[in-house]
């Protein structure tokens, strides 16, 4: 097992990772938390979103979480578009002038109307009304059960064309909380609505990790009395134990092709970092070395991995190729960095620093070397991406509850994800939706 010192010494989100102590929650069955903005950017895009046409046939419209969406992101200011007879449904009915004069930039207009098989026929428009012109025009046939995620889907395309990066509304995330004595694997909307409990265990689940694909999650039980390194299958409900073996079996990671996973195991001594198949099959070790190397993460090409060690005496972040060799060492700032997790386009990290006692969520510049604290603290840990690269998922110790946040990846937006009485911890971001 890994020495208590060394866990004494490791960010809080490692510690969490292998600790039993959740704090009493309230019952977490069909809770869904909620998003609300606590720190926006002051250079949002004002956007009117038009109630669509026809759309109060149903119970659950179309344009309600569409302009939900966009006004959580923290990049869009929503306008007022109530009140408008007639109703623009298509870009040609839009008045540049009018909706200039209420102060918006941009109007998303459209309409739903019942096809022949059941369905419907949802169409939309998204028109600039500065510089004139429509920015896109689609329509989409989808069932009612579809409504949910064809405005996640909107409001995606609406933020791609806007901002300039894909939008992640049609995410899911995972995360773990408690209910009573019992540990959940919950997967929700990334609007932390639709929440669905994948996995529920009377001992602790740890350490949730997306397949690249969406259609797995790898992470740790200890309901063996000892963790286990499990890879649950989202479609069917069935789950392989890929790491059983002799003492500790810890944070997987799967990689970008989704066929290996790296994890961290005890099984020849001390905890170093082993890399198999997904299914659990061929597994070698990385490194041999007498410290402690943990908490691995690929870079998006693969070829190499981030990892955690006290080989230079304190928990610091390093790199190795996974073929083992040479490796590199990335932190130098301070004597406390863990958790990294790559950007996605490979430039740099986001990682767990502690700082004066302060434990925060910072990117790291690989090539300008230059760190970027993201977060106040005082107890920020387990950061997870948005698959955009734009956001940050991570927890925090709020009276001894954890909760969930987000954060740019410029430091200006920042959402607290609300649930209330929950012990919710060790957010996941899943990957862009396919």
């Amino acid at each position: 097992m890994i020495p208590m010192n060394f866990l004494r010494s490791l960010s809080r989100a490692a510690l969490v990772a292998l600790s039993l102590a959740f704090a009493a929650a309230a019952p977490v069955a069909r809770a869904q938390l909620t998003i609300e903005i606590v720190g926006g950017t002051g250079t949002a895009i004002p956007i009117a979103v038009s109630g669509f046409e026809g759309e109060s046939a149903w119970p659950l419209g179309i344009s309600g979480v569409v302009a939900a969406d966009l006004g959580r992101s923290g990049l869009f200011r929503n306008v007022d578009a109530g009140g408008v007879v007639p109703r623009p449904a298509r870009a040609e009915d839009v008045k540049p002038d009018f909706w200039r004069a209420r102060g918006a930039d941009a109007v998303v207009v459209g309409s739903m109307q019942a096809a022949a098989d059941g369905r419907v026929e949802v169409r939309y428009a998204l028109v600039d009304v500065v510089r004139g012109g429509t920015l896109i025009a689609t329509q989409f046939v989808v069932t009612r059960e579809q409504f949910r995620a064809t405005a996640h889907r909107i409001a995606d395309e609406v933020y791609e064309k806007l901002i300039g990066h894909p939008g992640v509304f049609s995410t899911r995330i995972a995360y773990i909380a408690k209910q009573g004595s019992r540990y959940q694997l919950v997967v929700a909307d990334a609007d932390g609505a639709e929440p669905q409990t994948v996995v529920s265990a009377g001992e602790p689940l740890l350490s949730p990790r997306w397949s690249p694909d969406g259609t797995r999650i790898a992470y740790v039980s200890l309901e063996q009395k000892k963790p286990v390194v499990y890879v649950q299958n989202l479609a069917t409900g069935g789950r392989t134990a890929v790491a059983a073996f002799r003492g500790s079996n810890s944070a997987p990671a799967f990689s970008p092709d989704g066929r290996k996973l790296a994890v961290t195991l005890t099984r020849d001594g001390g905890s170093q970092l082993y890399l198999m198949n997904a299914d659990g099959t061929d597994l070698r070790r990385i490194l041999s070395s007498p410290s402690i190397d943990t908490e691995a993460w690929f870079m998006p090409d693969g070829r190499s991995l981030l990892f955690t060690s006290d080989r230079g005496g304190s928990p610091q972040i390093y790199r190795v190729g996974v073929d083992g060799g040479a490796v590199e060492r990335i932190t130098f700032d301070g004597s406390y960095n863990v958790a990294p997790r790559a950007l996605p386009d490979g430039k740099g990290m986001v990682y767990v620093r502690r700082d004066g006692g302060r434990y925060q969520v910072a990117t790291l510049d690989f090539a300008t070397r230059q760190t970027q604290v993201l977060t106040a603290g005082p107890l920020d840990e387990s950061p997870s991406l948005a698959p955009n690269g734009q956001l940050v998922l991570y927890a925090n110790d709020s009276g001894g509850r954890g909760i969930l946040n987000a954060v740019s990846i410029d430091g200006r937006v920042k959402q607290r994800i609300v649930s209330p009485a929950l012990d919710v911890r060790e957010p996941a971001w899943g990957p862009l939706a396919r």
